[in-house]
């Protein structure tokens, strides 16, 4: 039992240490985020939020990273006219969604100053607009899987991105009516701390 907490803590040294040595950033970041549902029950147009939150680039060499976020994210989205005769709900025009956002992206750098990035992410629905309940049952599920894409601009300790998210999973939890499915597009800065 000694032996495999020894272990354990050597590992975890050397693992900060090489994260130290290979170039570990922390830093914070916001932006818009323009965001779309697919299906027939909301209309075919992006809708406006906002994001913020926080960042750590763990260096992998001199091209590479993975970087790790936390986002939280809130957008508006408008029902169209097919959702209440879908669902038989009426006078729901828009739903608010707050997610907690966690993507995990991959970074490659082939120049000082222009960084791609892509990676999966997973969004946590924390609220949602309260009167879309049918018999008690949420209107949206609580997770979202999806695969984000993007470009990044680095400036001293700024960086300026764009990306684009795709769902992968049909977040509609009512039922299998219509299947609807998130597109993202966040632009924003972040800045290193450290």
């Amino acid at each position: 039992m000694k032996y495999k907490i020894l272990f354990l803590g050597l590992a975890f040294c050397f693992g900060i240490s090489a994260a130290f040595s290979q170039g570990l950033h922390l830093g914070i970041k916001a932006g818009a985020d323009m965001h779309k549902l697919e299906g027939k029950s909301f209309k075919d147009e992006f809708s406006y939020g906002y994001h913020l939150g926080a960042y750590a680039q763990i260096g992998l060499g001199n091209k590479f990273a993975i970087q790790p976020e936390v986002l939280f994210s809130q957008v508006n989205i408008d029902t169209s006219s097919n959702f209440s005769s879908i669902y038989n709900l009426n006078n729901i025009d828009n739903v608010n969604l707050q997610y907690l956002k966690i993507p995990i992206l991959l970074n490659f750098k082939p120049n000082p100053f222009v960084t791609l990035q892509l990676g999966p992410q997973y969004g946590i629905l924390l609220d949602k607009t309260k009167n879309l309940l049918i018999n008690g049952k949420q209107a949206f599920s609580n997770g979202d899987f999806s695969l984000v894409g993007g470009l990044q601009v680095n400036i001293a300790k700024f960086k300026i991105y764009g990306r684009y998210g795709v769902g992968l999973s049909n977040i509609n939890d009512i039922d299998n009516q219509d299947k609807w499915k998130n597109q993202n597009i966040q632009l924003g800065i972040g800045f290193n701390i450290f």
